[in-house]
C-alpha cells in the first residue's frame, strides 16, 4: 500500500502554503493544480526540491491537467478570488460558485470516491454546492472554518492570558463570517474555561476580534487575504482523515435536524476520521447562544438563495 494522495485545486497562497504543510508533514504525496500555466508546475517544483533539505520522501506534482488528480484520497479546493478590502464573503459568491462549479465539472469524474474539503469563501454556501454537485454523502463533504476561527480564538486567548497555546481548546460555531459564534463556556485552557479565567469584557473583546479575525489581515495585507493559518487549519483536517484519529474538530458539515437545522452546511463540532464527517457531536447550547446560532443559519441561508438564482439546476 503507497503513500495516500491528496489534490489541492488552486495554487496561490492558500493552496500552495498547503501543499507544503501536507508534503513537509508526509501526510500524502501532493498534486497542486491551477489553470495557469507553468504556475503550479513552478511551485510544485520549487516545493518538491525543498525536500533534499528538509527530508521529506512525500512526491509533488503541479500540474494544469485534471488527470493528474485521479484517485485522490482527499480534495482540498481552494481556488477562486480571495477577498478584498471592504468586500464581504458574500460579495465574493457570484464570482466564487463560477470558479467553484467549473472545478467540480472537471473534478469529479476522475474522483468519485475522494473526501471534498472546500475552503473558498463565501465557505458554508460553497461547501453546499460542492455537495449539490457532486451527489456524494454528506459525510464526504465538509468545510474548514470552525478550525480556522478556532484557532484564532485560541491565539487571542493566548495573547490576552500570556499562557502557551498548546493548553488552549477553543470552539467557534456557526458560519464562517462575521455572524459566526465563539463560545467561551467551551474554551478552555487544560480543561478550565475561559470563563473562569477572565472577565466578560475581556472575552467580549477576544470574541469581537475572532468574528473579524479574517478581516483584520485582509485590511493589513491590502491586496489578499490570510493563508498560514488557513494552510495549517486545512492539514489538521486532512491529516485527522488520513490517519483515522477521529479528532472532533468544528468544520462546515451538512445538518439534519442536528441543533434545529437542515439542508444548509453550518460550523458544528465534527468527528474527522478516514470516512469524513464521521458524526456531528450536539452541544447543550443556552438561549443567547441558540439565538446567535440562529442568526448564523439565517445568513448562510440567504447565501444558499443567492447561490441557487446564481447556479441554475441546483
Amino acid at each position: 500500500m503507497g503513500r495516500k494522495k491528496v489534490s489541492v485545486i488552486g495554487a496561490g497562497f492558500v493552496g500552495a502554503t498547503t501543499a507544503r504543510q501536507i508534503a513537509e508533514r508526509e501526510l500524502a504525496d501532493v498534486v497542486l493544480l491551477d489553470i495557469v500555466e507553468g504556475m503550479p508546475q513552478g511551485k510544485g517544483l520549487d516545493l518538491y526540491e525543498s525536500a533534499g533539505i528538509l527530508g521529506f520522501d512525500s512526491k509533488v506534482v503541479g500540474t494544469n491537467d485534471y488527470k493528474d488528480t485521479a484517485n485522490s484520497d482527499v480534495v482540498v479546493i481552494t481556488a477562486g478570488k480571495p477577498r478584498q478590502p471592504g468586500m464581504d464573503r458574500s460579495d465574493l459568491l457570484k464570482i466564487n460558485a463560477k470558479v467553484v462549479a467549473s472545478v467540480l465539472d472537471q473534478l469529479l469524474p476522475h474522483n468519485p470516491e475522494a473526501i471534498l474539503i472546500m475552503v473558498t469563501n463565501p465557505l458554508d454556501v460553497m461547501t453546499y454546492l460542492a455537495f449539490k454537485k457532486s451527489g456524494f454523502p454528506k459525510s464526504r463533504v465538509c468545510g474548514m472554518a470552525g478550525v480556522l476561527d478556532s484557532a484564532r480564538f485560541a491565539t487571542f486567548i493566548s495573547m490576552e492570558l500570556g499562557c502557551s497555546t498548546k493548553d488552549i481548546r477553543a470552539m467557534v460555531l456557526g458560519g464562517h463570517g462575521n455572524s459566526m459564534v465563539p463560545m467561551p463556556r467551551f474554551s478552555t485552557v487544560s480543561g478550565i474555561p475561559i470563563t473562569h479565567l477572565m472577565d466578560q469584557e475581556t472575552i467580549e473583546r477576544i470574541v469581537e476580534r475572532t468574528r473579524k479575525g479574517g478581516g483584520e489581515i485582509v485590511s493589513l495585507l491590502k491586496t489578499g487575504s490570510a493563508y498560514y493559518a488557513p494552510a495549517a487549519s486545512v492539514t489538521a483536517m486532512v491529516e485527522s482523515i488520513l490517519k483515522d484519529q477521529r479528532r472532533i474538530l468544528p468544520c462546515s458539515a451538512y445538518l439534519e435536524g442536528e441543533y434545529g437545522f437542515s439542508g444548509l452546511f453550518l460550523g458544528v463540532p465534527c468527528m474527522l476520521g478516514e470516512k469524513g464527517v464521521e458524526k456531528v457531536i450536539e452541544l447543550a447550547l443556552t438561549e443567547e447562544e441558540k439565538e446567535q446560532l440562529a442568526k448564523s443559519a439565517k445568513a448562510v441561508r440567504e447565501g444558499i438563495e443567492l447561490l441557487e438564482k446564481t447556479i441554475e439546476g441546483l
